[in-house]
């Protein structure tokens, strides 16, 4: 199980998880992504990045709403084809 980024975090990235986050598994591409990710691959499911975020974005797999569980495909895929990622985010984000 990982922990997945949604919605609450496009346009805000506040970065309080990274900070917290002992591995370093929170990435984005500065001004090109809306959204932070959380790598599936490093994440060691400690939930530190969860608490840390100011407008409850964070949520482990298992948790993630399901009116936002396309985020948990989107974030996995962010780190193998980022274009495909921003696609299927552009689909879905609230305008």
């Amino acid at each position: 199980m990982t922990y997945v980024i949604t919605e609450t975090c496009i346009g805000l990235k506040d970065r309080s998880c990274v900070d917290v986050c002992p591995v370093d598994c929170i990435h984005d591409d500065g001004d090109v992504d809306p959204i932070l990710y959380i790598d599936p691959d490093e994440c060691i499911d400690c939930g530190a990045c969860e608490p840390a975020c100011p407008v409850t974005a964070i949520f482990a797999e298992d948790d993630v709403p399901d009116n936002m569980k396309p985020y948990t495909e989107i974030n996995a895929l962010w780190f193998k084809d980022k274009d495909t990622a921003r696609a299927k985010l552009a689909e879905i984000a609230p305008k």
